[in-house]
């Protein structure tokens, strides 16, 4: 027991102290802008942090295109599977993670969760994984959950990043979300071939992802009823929040209760786990003081939380767990009925699996799914 606990505690020591190494000081507001994808520092990844599966590990900070398509820093990381790349370079998997909170403490370059054994899969099956924190986890700003352009962005510019600084990558790239991150990848697929047209672009695959969130805002007020759901009152507060920081021209803390406007600032200092039980037993309702019905802010949360659907022209997998209480069926049930609609390919599968767990369900779909598009 004793060498156990030793082990995990030089395991945490490690990881403060890189972090804190790979970090740095912020750039301060008269460094230099760069271009998407221009590099601003990078290190290597202590080896204790690295998912398993990996040979090689490596830290970025990055310039992307963040809230307002205005110039914003993300940081990330690189890791290569075993073995050498193939002829042309390895082929890239650009990582979106899930939820993980608002604070930096929370971005998995500092917390070392790169997506455990799921991650894992996809460098044994020869790919390279870049994984993006998104902005404001770990650089200036609060980080603005759920806005899906910024999300895609840091994405994107992830994969351009990561090339700058590692030989071995080659241009060809393919989306990867769960969550959070499944609402990042999807929007990616619709815009990359234009954002990136340099790069190789060969698919996409999202599990749990969220969509059509913007159809319910006009309803998000003070009756807003309690919704059966895990998790739901954080994450409404914590895409709040980054709206707030990102647009306060809309000057959302009149639009929420005194609890709201405290519960908006303990969340931005708060990863997930800790931020579920300080507002266990509140609702959506009681965050808020009025209805968000105003025009400018319905357009604001249309263009952060909607998912497209058109523009999709690479290999798109949307997978959905039926017994998710998190990210509901029902949500994929009306954007793969709108992506027909609108004419656009893609494969759907569901699972009798929960949020989480329809990641590793889906890899018997995903896997020749990721090889056939990268083929």
């Amino acid at each position: 027991m004793r060498s156990t606990v030793g082990r995990r505690a030089a395991i945490v020591v490690a990881t403060v102290l890189a972090f804190s190494l790979f970090a740095g000081p912020a750039p301060s507001p008269s460094q230099p802008v760069g271009a998407p994808g221009d590099v601003v520092a990078s290190s290597s990844v202590p080896q204790q942090m690295w998912p398993p599966g990996a040979t090689t590990g490596s830290f970025l900070t990055y310039w992307t295109t963040g809230p307002l398509n205005r110039p914003a820093l993300s940081t990330g990381a690189i890791f290569l599977p075993p073995g050498g790349p193939p002829p042309g370079g390895w082929p890239v998997v650009s990582w979106a993670h899930g939820t993980v909170g608002l604070a930096d403490a929370c971005a998995p370059t500092a917390t070392g969760n790169f997506g455990g054994q799921y991650v894992e899969h996809w460098l044994r099956e020869g790919y390279a994984v870049v994984a993006t924190d998104y902005v404001g986890l770990g650089t200036p700003g609060v980080h603005p959950y759920l806005d899906g352009p910024t999300e895609a962005h840091s994405m994107i510019d992830m994969v351009r990043a990561a090339r700058s600084v590692t030989p071995s990558l080659s241009n060809r790239w393919l989306a990867l979300g769960q969550s959070q991150g499944g609402h990042a990848a999807l929007v990616a697929a619709s815009m990359a071939t234009r954002y990136a047209p340099e790069l190789d672009f060969r698919g996409t695959v999202a599990t749990g992802a969220p969509s059509n969130l913007e159809q319910l805002a006009p309803l998000v007020g003070p009756n807003f009823p309690p919704l059966p759901l895990t998790g739901s009152t954080v994450f409404v507060a914590y895409a709040l929040a980054g709206l707030r920081a990102s647009r306060p021209d809309l000057d959302i803390d009149s639009y929420l209760s005194p609890l709201g406007i405290s519960a908006l600032d303990r969340l931005e200092e708060l990863c997930y786990q800790d931020a579920a039980p300080q507002l266990q037993g509140v609702t959506i309702g009681q965050l808020m003081s009025r209805n968000l019905d105003d025009p400018a802010i319905l357009d604001a949360i249309r263009g952060t939380l909607g998912v497209p659907v058109r523009g999709y022209d690479r290999p798109l997998f949307i997978g959905q767990g039926l017994l998710d209480d998190i990210v509901p069926a029902a949500f994929s049930w009306k954007l793969t009925a709108d992506l027909a609609a609108n004419g656009q390919s893609f494969v759907y599968r569901t699972y009798p699996t929960g949020h989480l767990q329809t990641m590793p369900a889906s890899l018997p779909d995903t896997t020749p799914f990721v090889r056939q598009a990268f083929s």
